[in-house]
């Protein structure tokens, strides 16, 4: 997957499915990551979002995951948002076609 809505802008998204993560490229550079695993019933987990910090500030974070959520639903993933990167973005933002399995309370038991 290549998200290049912003190829004028020098700023990429891609996918590495080896690594279980999306990647933000600034002038083919990397600038930061948010990691998925999937999980025993075949959901995306996020539990995290990093962006290097010569990069912050500059909305890379909500690109990043936007355009991973994106292609998620295009792929007809279901995605679980621990990190809060991730949640916040999915609270805020539709994005049409996800599926989204909100984090259970701890104690409570994930579907069989």
């Amino acid at each position: 997957m290549t998200a290049d809505s912003s190829a004028e802008s020098g700023i990429r998204v891609v996918r590495d499915d080896a690594a279980e993560r999306y990647e933000i490229l600034v002038d083919g550079r990397p600038a930061g990551f948010t990691l998925f695993e999937v999980d025993r019933h075949g959901r995306h987990v996020y539990p995290h979002t990093v962006i290097d910090p010569d990069y912050q500030g500059r909305g890379l974070a909500k690109r990043l995951v936007a355009d991973a959520m994106a292609d998620a639903a295009a792929r007809g993933e279901t995605v679980v948002p621990f990190c809060p990167v991730v949640a916040r973005y999915l609270r805020e933002n539709e994005v049409p076609g996800l599926v989204v399995d909100w984090p259970r309370p701890p104690g409570q038991a994930d579907p069989q």
